[in-house]
């Protein structure tokens, strides 16, 4: 399902004026790569880049064109683990937080 425009003016509007919310949703596209839902985290993940750093700033950390990450990002995208790590550990520096993996038990 596509996003309307007023959607992602919102969801931007709130990334750039609430830190928590940022927090959350960059824990969010992480979680979702973990998890195995990587359209998620690929959408998600890209939303948060478009709101916070843009692309332009992320290629130039990244050495990389903005084009073609948006392309690694995109609904037909495949990024290279290498890639999406370091596009990670790029955006934990940037706001300034660092998440860590933590085994959990499964709900039986």
């Amino acid at each position: 399902m596509a996003l309307t425009r007023d959607f992602k003016e919102t969801v931007q509007a709130r990334v750039k004026r609430d830190a928590a919310f940022r927090k959350a949703l960059l824990r969010e596209a992480i979680e979702s790569f973990l998890s195995g839902d990587v359209e998620t985290g690929k959408a998600v993940l890209r939303d948060f880049i478009n709101a916070t750093v843009g692309f332009t700033k992320l290629g130039q950390a990244m050495h990389r064109s903005p084009k073609s990450l948006m392309r690694m990002l995109g609904p037909t995208g495949n990024p290279h683990a290498k890639n999406l790590f370091e596009m990670v550990a790029f955006l934990q520096r940037h706001e300034r937080v660092r998440f860590k993996v933590q085994s959990s038990s499964a709900a039986a």
